[in-house]
């Protein structure tokens, strides 16, 4: 099947101010409607204030946007349950407008690392969906990272960490350093992340010859749209490409084609930068296997629908045993690990489809029982005696106990019908 390429918009700062509202708005309107966006929360899970981060953005989503926005909580990966890692990965699955910003890069990739969240977001982008990675988050999407906090706030000496190389994989090997135009140093330069010339030069020193960087300013978007191609610049600054002492900027309103920045990145290569840094795929692919676990997922999806519990069963079952089979027959590593990825995705949709029934049996009960309660009293009122009782009766059977009383009708379950009902 034919991937269709999605959209990677890098943003330098100010991801949720007024100046980067028509940002988000064209990218949004670029995905069809409805549209299911969402918000993770990992950068910032370690901060106090984590959730008003969150909660800014659902509000700055919903008044200038008008979108909703859900959360995909990730904070950290050692204190999160199974459950909540699954639900996590399941919701972002099935979004199409991936956002996150602000926190700790080095943090983010921390908590990341041996999960399943970088190759979804690699799938979802090349799947059509529209990945928002502003601030702390843009610098991780390199083949390094800068750990700005450290360095900056702590005062380690200047290193990098690996990045999670986001960009290789669709064949961009590069770096990614936002604040670029930052001035808050004032007295002292805190441009390039706050790390300023001096210490930028020796970070470049330390990078693999060749590779290049490419410098957000603040409230501006660099969109590398791989449906189309081409690369836009949209914001209040520009973007700059840096290799060593050359520069390349491209203000705002600037397109080029993907070819062409990559011709800038990588001048001495006509075409394509170097195979070694190219994103990496597997080798040839069996279809039975994948075909079978695609088979499954579907008639999980058709009897979840229709409430099927034993076929539900039996899915998981099958699903399980396929899976072990596979393993015992030496199986592609990378599908196995996807067949057990759709199974923890089948255990969470259980799950969430639990959530969603109706825990409290009378509750559930009271809007129809009103109803029957009206009718039987305008029966006793009419004096048909014989059918309100047959009312009465009848619910009796069901374990629901009818009263009339000087104040009006009431009713309430049979005792054995609770504990029938708690237990269900």
């Amino acid at each position: 099947m034919e991937i269709s390429h999605g959209t990677i918009a890098i943003m330098g700062s100010g991801e949720t101010t007024d100046s980067m509202v028509r940002v988000h708005r064209y990218l949004l309107e670029r995905l069809k409607s409805p549209v299911r966006a969402v918000f993770i929360d990992t950068p910032a899970g370690f901060q106090m204030n984590a959730d008003d981060l969150f909660e800014k953005a659902q509000e700055y989503f919903q008044k200038r946007l008008n979108q909703p926005l859900l959360r995909v909580s990730f904070k950290a990966a050692k204190e999160i349950s199974a459950y909540e890692a699954e639900r996590a990965y399941h919701t972002l699955r099935g979004a199409d407008y991936l956002f996150v910003g602000p926190g700790s890069p080095t943090y983010a990739l921390k908590n990341w690392a041996g999960t399943p969240i970088p190759q979804i977001i690699q799938e979802r982008i090349q799947e059509g969906a529209v990945f928002v990675a502003a601030s702390a988050a843009a610098l991780t999407l390199g083949v390094f990272t800068l750990p700005v906090y450290e360095i900056y706030k702590v005062g380690e000496d200047v290193h990098w960490v690996e990045g999670l190389d986001l960009l290789g994989r669709f064949g961009l090997p590069l770096v990614v350093i936002p604040h670029w135009n930052n001035a808050e140093g004032g007295t002292h330069d805190t441009r390039f992340c706050y790390m300023g010339e001096p210490r930028l030069v020796r970070l470049e020193s330390m990078l693999p010859s060749g590779t290049p960087i490419l410098g957000i300013d603040e409230h501006t978007a660099c969109i590398v749209d791989f449906s189309t191609g081409r690369v836009l610049i949209r914001g209040v600054g520009g973007v700059s490409l840096r290799r060593g002492a050359e520069q390349t900027f491209l203000p705002d309103g600037k397109a080029v084609s993907l070819a062409e920045l990559k011709r800038m990145a990588w001048p001495s290569i006509q075409e394509e930068p170097p195979a070694s840094l190219k994103i990496q795929t597997t080798g040839p692919v069996t279809q039975a296997f994948p075909e079978r676990v695609e088979s499954l997922r579907d008639s999980f999806g058709r009897d979840l629908q229709e409430n099927r519990a034993d076929s539900l069963i039996n899915t998981l079952l099958t699903l399980d045993k396929l899976i072990w089979e596979s393993c015992r027959d030496f199986e592609d590593e990378e599908q196995i690990s996807q067949a057990r990825e759709s199974l923890r995705g089948m255990i969470v949709q259980l799950g969430l489809r639990f959530d969603e029934l109706p825990k409290d049996i009378p509750s559930v009960l009271a809007p129809p029982m009103a109803i029957l309660m009206e009718v039987r009293e305008k029966l006793r009122s009419a004096r048909l005696w014989e059918l309100a009782d047959l009312i009465r009766d009848k619910l009796m059977q069901e374990g629901i106990i009818v009263e009339d009383t000087t104040d009006g009708p009431r009713w309430h379950l049979k005792k054995d019908a609770k504990r029938q009902a708690h237990s269900a």
